[in-house]
């Protein structure tokens, strides 16, 4: 007897077929079932989406083609796993198959069906992983209790908005703990913002639940691993999951909980292919499965924030909002939290790098053994190299924009295209041999402190050892995890850094933490620009005194030229939600996310004519679609289209890129238009005036204009 399946495949970048293709088997197949079937002269993996479908009729049927064969043993992805891949691919505007077979690891689209019995084999029996009991001497604050029991008592979704070093992690932990004991079946899946934080949580996790309860999932794995990983989740065996913004699609069937740590962090988003929203996902994910969520962060999203603020007609927020704001340990009104000073650059000696107060700070804490952290949010020696005679700057020929001066390896680098080239021994443009360097970056900052703290000693007479951290010092495998070994065992003295520093780190002897030009955010044409800023510096401040014995001597100094800037003065307080509630403000009389709702559709081309060209027919074409069909034009009123333009940084690696940003305060109708504009983007990049468009994009939601 013939089946007639219908089977997600991923199709080729911006391919017309975006549905399921129809497949026929000898033998009746599950959804959700792995297959490997033939797509064109190749043979690939797909998912069956569907099965009982009536038969193709006329020539089609004659075209259909048969599974080439069935990933046996594994169990078929679950029912909300393919609900949650659907309504992704539809939201975010993708092909189902492509999003459906991002969420496999790569390793499975290789395997035979022998292969896979052979990895399932090895990987036991699929019995899951047992609960060791929770330390008895981790006492819970009145705090972290109280949370708990919220947690317990009611679905959520819950937003923790606690203190650094306020205790979320245990509060994480304790509600996975309760989550396991309900259910032996039970799992529990933990998504962080960055790769470099996962290590530090999943040894916490493997402490607690056992390292064999506990699977790991992230782009820093081998293929191998995160095979191994994926298996252990699917099948039940791994109770835990940690990991990135990917293991957010992970197939977890027997879910129950879900922790969106550092919530608010940028790096949820994903930036290229599906560009989704891990923690928006997580939320819907929650939902479809039952699970309970909490989204953790000491500086929510003004979206979180937004929606756990309680209704205007006294009803409550979409989320409950769970407040920790002490630190463990602490005493005071300042809730254990660091003193933040502002220091006037103005003030300061005309050029100066470090105010001369900070620097005297600075030798005190390494006096006594302590610690400080130094953050300076750009990486490099210094932005631009210039010439004062001829006013040449180090522009990057493919790029539209900079290339950064890198000292320790006398490079001029790219930090867009990666165009590397040895920094000229005279200005290209004129020939002077003085050409100087323009702003600052990390290399330069550890340079000069090493200059200006070479007379400071640490306990027992050593001189001051200094350590930077950034995107070029961790390039190596393992170097990062050295350097952070480094600064825990106490062999740094001052640690210099990006925003890599900033966030996630129990650095437990750091007493002071300083920002050194954190300005240019203040005034940036990104609507968002105040909130990463506020969110990176209190994260930053949090560095400082986390073991409550410093915790009253601790700091955090602020170095700018607007040092009465509302911003700087929230800070100083710590004071969130009167942030929060100022950029609400900001936001709604603006009509700017999270009251009205945004999309881009992007344009890449070989000239910014050509791409403005290719998405201005896009919106003419559009809208004249939408408007012709009575079931779509009451969406058309609802959506505004605004003209094409170069995106900020207009040209990377020779090629051109523009966008048009679409805006409503319905989100169903600007769904409804960006689904009509698919097709119309397919057929217009195959017209001969579109020829020289390279790719298109549709970013829902995007995080930067």
């Amino acid at each position: 007897m013939t089946h007639w399946l219908a089977v997600a495949v991923h199709t080729p970048a911006h391919s017309s077929i975006a549905a399921p293709l129809t497949y026929r088997s000898a033998e009746p197949l599950s959804p959700g079932t792995l297959v490997r079937v033939p797509l064109g002269a190749r043979e690939v993996l797909g998912v069956v989406w569907a099965a009982g479908l009536p038969p193709p009729q006329g020539a089609l049927a004659g075209q259909v083609r048969d599974v080439a064969g069935v990933l046996g043993g594994l169990p078929p992805l679950d029912a909300h796993w393919r609900a949650l891949i659907d309504f992704a691919a539809r939201y975010y505007q993708r092909a189902l198959g492509e999003v459906a077979l991002a969420a496999l690891p790569p390793q499975l689209r290789g395997l035979s069906a022998e292969q896979m019995a052979r990895r399932l084999k090895r990987g036991g029996d699929g019995a899951p992983g047992t609960i060791p009991d929770t330390p008895e001497n981790i006492a819970l604050t009145e705090e972290q209790a109280r949370a708990l029991a919220e947690i317990d008592q009611n679905p959520g979704p819950f937003l923790l908005f606690g203190a650094t070093g306020s205790g979320k992690t245990e509060v994480y932990m304790r509600a996975a703990q309760a989550a396991l004991a309900r259910a032996p079946g039970a799992q529990v899946l933990v998504l962080v913002p960055e790769i470099n934080l996962t290590p530090q949580l999943e040894a916490r996790f493997a402490q607690r639940f056992g390292a064999d309860a506990v699977a790991s999932l992230h782009s820093g794995l081998t293929p191998a691993q995160r095979m191994r990983s994926w298996l252990a989740a699917h099948t039940g065996r791994a109770r835990i999951v940690l990991g990135t913004r990917v293991a957010v699609l992970a197939p977890l069937p027997g879910l129950a909980l879900i922790v969106v740590d550092e919530e608010h962090d940028p790096s949820y988003k994903q930036q290229e292919g599906a560009r989704y929203s891990a923690r928006d996902l997580a939320v819907y994910r929650g939902r479809l499965a039952g699970a309970r969520v909490i989204l953790g962060s000491a500086t929510p999203s003004l979206e979180s924030w937004h929606a756990s603020t309680p209704a205007a007609d006294g009803g409550p927020g979409r989320y409950q909002r769970l407040a920790m704001p002490l630190r463990i340990g602490a005493s005071g009104s300042d809730g254990g939290l660091p003193r933040v000073r502002r220091v006037d650059m103005a003030r300061q000696p005309r050029g100066a790098l470090i105010a001369t107060p900070l620097l005297a700070a600075i030798g005190e804490r390494v006096a006594r053994g302590e610690q400080a952290l130094l953050l300076l949010n750009r990486r490099g020696y210094a932005p631009v190299l210039h010439c004062a005679d001829c006013g040449w700057k180090s522009e990057c020929p493919h790029c539209s924009a900079f290339r950064v001066f890198h000292k320790i390896d006398r490079t001029l680098r790219c930090h867009h295209c990666g165009l590397a080239q040895r920094v000229p021994r005279a200005c290209p443009g004129c020939g002077n041999l003085d050409i100087g360097a323009l702003g600052r970056g990390t290399e330069q900052l550890e340079e000069r402190l090493g200059e200006l703290l070479a007379g400071v000693h640490r306990l027992g007479g050593q001189p001051a050892r200094i350590a930077r951290i950034d995107a070029d010092s961790t390039r190596g495998k393992g170097q990062l995890e050295s350097q952070l070994a480094q600064v825990h065992a106490g062999e740094v003295d001052v640690l210099v850094g990006t925003q890599m520093i900033a966030k996630g780190h129990d650095f437990r002897r750091v007493t002071l933490v300083a920002a050194v030009n954190p300005d240019a955010a203040l005034f940036s044409s990104d609507f968002r620009a105040p909130e990463r800023l506020f969110a990176l510096l209190l994260q930053a401040a949090g560095r400082a005194g986390r073991d409550a014995a410093a915790s009253a001597g601790s700091e955090m100094w602020v170095q700018t030229h607007h040092p009465q800037h509302p911003l700087y003065a929230a800070l100083k307080t710590h004071d969130y939600p009167g942030f929060a509630a100022r950029q609400l403000a900001e936001r709604a009389q603006a009509g700017l996310p999270p009251f009205t709702h945004l999309a881009l559709l992007r344009a890449d081309a070989r000239s910014q004519e050509a791409a403005q060209a290719f998405l201005t027919a896009l919106a003419r074409q559009a809208q004249d679609v939408l408007a012709r069909d009575p079931a779509l034009a009451t969406a058309l009123p609802h959506v505004t289209w605004y003209p094409a333009v170069p995106l900020a940084v207009q040209r990377v690696a020779g090629i051109e890129r523009a966008q048009m940003l679409l805006e409503s305060p319905v989100r169903a109708a600007l769904q409804r238009v960006l689904a009509a504009c698919a097709p119309l983007l397919q057929a217009l990049r195959a017209a001969p005036e579109h020829r020289s468009i390279v790719r298109w994009a549709v970013d829902v939601d995007p995080l930067a204009l």
